[in-house]
């Protein structure tokens, strides 16, 4: 099968994926989205309202289907699951949503045996190790979202504090993507400057009690965004469109998705965010960048936080 680099599917018609579906509509990226939902009405609806809008857009066919209309897409993206509630740990969710990974991987994978696929179910972590499992295709091609989004979250939260452009940001947040994720500060930058050297040309704070509460108002973002709207959806769908991007255009950009790792840090067999070089055959390397002696420390407790939400997973 020859998978279409312009066709990308999407499972899971809720908030997130159809947010999603929308917003990879409007980027340009593509010339096919279909939108795949147990509730096909639901699925048909969304369609609909998302092909009425590519009049103000580059053009895209967008309608909705079943999992086999996954065939020749260059990704799935599965989204779909039970959605995280007010208060609730996003590993409370494995025991909903690897059932709902099961009746979907493999009629998806047996449509489209070729294609790449990318998790952003929560929590996502397990549920990309999961889905690899699952799925039979090699660690490369089954992707999570990971911390892609929360690597944005720590970019726009320090752009804020020190007043510049979030993209002369450099920042990564690793582990996983949940309550024991990290931020690497050893590895920040502002405009190309180690933060510290940043702090003292500017004479701007780098006090580590006020890095504490970025990176803890980082961690708590998705719960702060979710008991005052139900869910989040539009930051998640952009972390979602730049993978796609890096995929479809072959960029080899380095992201920080969850992907399985193989000796990095001593780690093995467990699906965490690293910094990967991600193309169009999905993440290509793990990049094994310098952390501080307590970052390595961070990164073995969050894969040993990672493996006991993945040990309930049947």
């Amino acid at each position: 099968m020859t998978n279409d680099a312009s066709k990308v599917a999407v499972v899971g018609a809720g908030r997130v994926g159809s947010t999603f579906a929308y917003t990879l509509a409007a980027s340009g990226l593509v010339r096919e989205i279909v939108v795949a939902d147990a509730d096909l009405a639901r699925a048909e609806g969304e369609a609909m309202d998302i092909a009425q809008s590519v009049p103000f857009h580059r053009p895209v066919r967008v309608r909705a289907g079943s999992l086999r209309d996954a065939a020749g897409a260059a990704v799935t993206v599965i989204t779909a699951g039970a959605a995280q509630r007010p208060g609730e740990p996003r590993t409370a969710l494995v025991q909903r949503n690897v059932e709902v990974l099961r009746g979907i991987l493999d009629e998806v994978v047996a449509a489209n045996p070729d294609g790449l696929l990318l998790i952003a179910t929560n929590p996502v972590d397990a549920l990309t190790c999961a889905a690899l499992r699952m799925s039979g295709l090699p660690p490369g091609r089954v992707i999570g979202s990971g911390t892609v989004l929360d690597s944005a979250r720590l970019r726009a939260e320090l752009a804020a504090h020190y007043g510049v452009d979030a993209r002369n940001v450099h920042a990564y947040v690793l582990g996983e993507h949940g309550d024991s994720e990290f931020v690497a500060w050893s590895t920040a930058t502002v405009g190309n400057m180690k933060l510290e050297d940043y702090c003292a040309a500017t004479h701007t704070s780098c006090a580590p009690e006020e890095m504490e509460k970025i990176g803890e108002r980082v961690r708590r973002a998705a719960y702060e965004i979710i008991q005052r709207k139900g869910a989040t959806n539009f930051a998640i769908a952009a972390a979602l469109t730049r993978i796609i991007e890096a995929i479809l255009r072959d960029e080899q950009s380095v992201l920080t998705v969850s992907t399985l790792v193989q000796g990095e840090y001593g780690l093995q067999d467990v699906c965490l965010s690293l910094p990967a070089i991600v193309g169009r055959g999905g993440v290509q390397r793990v990049l094994q960048v310098p952390l501080a002696v307590g970052e390595v420390a961070a990164l073995r407790r969050s894969a040993d936080a990672i493996r006991g939400v993945a040990q309930g997973v049947a």
